[in-house]
């Protein structure tokens, strides 16, 4: 997610708290003030991450019957665009035993099928709801009580953050996810990352989709619509630098259909055969882009020229100059025969290469490989 925070490059990455951590410390906070009225100043919470951490509450009141506490969520140095977020749960008495848990203001509430939570509950994800179920349980059981409490979690400011994530295209309205697997938040987290991209496809295969449309950011997708306005919205997915991953996961989830758009600093790393394409994962191989434009019928001065290159957008706007624009659909076919062959066949692939104003520089499609050796041959 985007936002938060800006972290010191003097300092080491800090880690924070999920939501469903802060969540799960709320809960229990209230619960306790409610048996007791005795205001807590912490709740302790047993993370899956393997250690106990104590969270501090802030606004704990008890009036008529409703229990009240909050926290504020520390995202560490992660640009999460909940960082800061204010994290509230209200506990009250039920009349049957038990825990009955709901989203309040600024939880966003599931709107498509694909997700971890049914259709029509709040966007509470699995691990959360457990954490909390386990936490208020706890705390009833040490009481020795046999009612049962409802249990609401709001954000107040969660229907505006929410503006900052994906959640709008997921079918989560009205506010954030209470997310987190392990309750605490990893600086830059790629596994984070990772988990947003199936979780994507996941609700475009739950909304009939065949044809996915991957990306590596916002930009690129936008063209990407504009392409594809046949399209619904849940079958444009932001894969990042995660190529590869967005591939196998695609097929796995029975895509027929996946087409990459992208410009040509990253896509020109795919045609090289490389599936994660961060700035620090491979350099751009120079040597074969000159010998991809030789393909095309460049001369040996721009060859040389390109080999020299600092950058794969500059020898894009080297071979746009000098008319060479098979070399743009030639550099997508070497894509679509790598990223073919990383998912192992059983889906067509097709490559869209873009300027960064979004013009369309060259475009290949492949459902299957002529020759299962290209890859050791080119």
């Amino acid at each position: 997610m985007i936002g938060g925070n800006t972290p010191d490059p003097d300092k080491p990455m800090r880690s924070g708290f999920t939501t469903g951590a802060c969540a799960t410390a709320v809960a229990k906070g209230a619960t306790q003030l409610l048996l007791t009225g005795v205001i807590p100043a912490q709740a302790v919470v047993s993370l899956p991450a393997g250690f106990d951490h104590s969270f501090e509450l802030i606004e704990q009141e008890l009036t008529n019957g409703v229990a009240t506490c909050a926290t504020i969520k520390d995202a560490g140095d992660d640009p999460d665009a909940t960082h800061r977020a204010k994290i509230i749960a209200h506990v009250s008495w039920r009349d049957e035993p038990g825990m009955e848990l709901d989203g309040g203001i600024g939880v966003g509430r599931v709107t498509k099928p694909g997700l971890p939570v049914p259709v029509g509950e709040a966007a509470i994800n699995p691990v959360p709801r457990r954490m909390i179920t386990e936490a208020v349980t706890q705390v009833l059981a040490e009481h020795g009580t046999a009612r049962g409490v409802r249990v609401v979690i709001s954000v107040p400011d969660g229907e505006e953050m929410a503006k900052k994530t994906l959640n709008s295209r997921l079918g989560i309205l009205g506010g954030i996810s209470i997310l987190g697997t392990r309750g605490v938040v990893v600086p830059f987290s790629t596994s984070a990352y990772r988990a947003s991209v199936v979780q994507a496809i996941s609700v475009a295969q739950a909304s009939g989709c065949e044809h996915i449309v991957l990306t590596t950011g916002g930009s690129s997708e936008k063209y990407a619509m504009k392409m594809m306005p046949e399209l619904p919205e849940e079958a444009f997915i932001q894969m990042g630098d995660f190529v590869g991953f967005a591939i196998k996961h695609g097929k796995r989830l029975g895509m027929k259909r996946i087409t990459l758009v992208g410009m040509p600093g990253k896509f020109a790393k795919v045609a090289q055969g490389v599936m994660m394409v961060h700035s620090k994962s491979a350099p751009v191989d120079f040597g074969f882009l000159a010998s991809v434009a030789r393909e095309t019928g460049a001369g040996d001065e721009l060859a040389q020229a390109i080999e020299e290159a600092n950058t794969a957008t500059q020898v894009a706007d080297m071979m746009t100059e000098a008319g060479y624009l098979p070399y743009f659909e030639k550099l997508c076919t070497y894509a679509c025969r790598h990223c073919l062959e990383h998912a192992g066949g059983g889906v067509t692939v097709e490559v869209v290469l873009v300027t960064m104003k979004g013009m369309e520089l060259g475009r290949a499609e492949i459902s299957e490989l002529e020759d299962s050796n290209w890859s050791k041959e080119s």
